[in-house]
C-alpha cells in the first residue's frame, strides 16, 4: 500500500483527474485503500473545498 510508483502515473493522481472530469462533489468508495489514495489525490490538486471522497457508509447516512 505504501509503495512509491517509479515510472507512470500514479494511480490517486489518476483516479482524481477522472472523477474531477465527471464534475462529481462526492467520490464513494467501499475500500479503505481507495479512500486513502483519493483522499490524496484530493488535497494534491486543492480541491478540498469542491470534492470529498466518502466510505458508502457515509454516503447512505447522509442522504437518510
Amino acid at each position: 500500500m505504501w509503495m512509491e510508483e517509479k515510472i507512470g502515473t500514479r494511480i490517486n493522481r489518476m483516479r482524481t483527474e477522472q472523477a474531477m472530469q465527471t464534475k462529481a462533489n462526492y467520490v464513494g468508495t467501499a475500500c479503505p485503500y481507495c479512500l486513502t489514495m483519493i483522499l490524496d489525490g484530493i488535497k494534491e490538486k486543492g480541491l478540498e473545498e469542491s470534492m470529498s471522497a466518502l466510505d458508502l457508509s457515509e454516503l447512505v447516512i447522509r442522504s437518510m
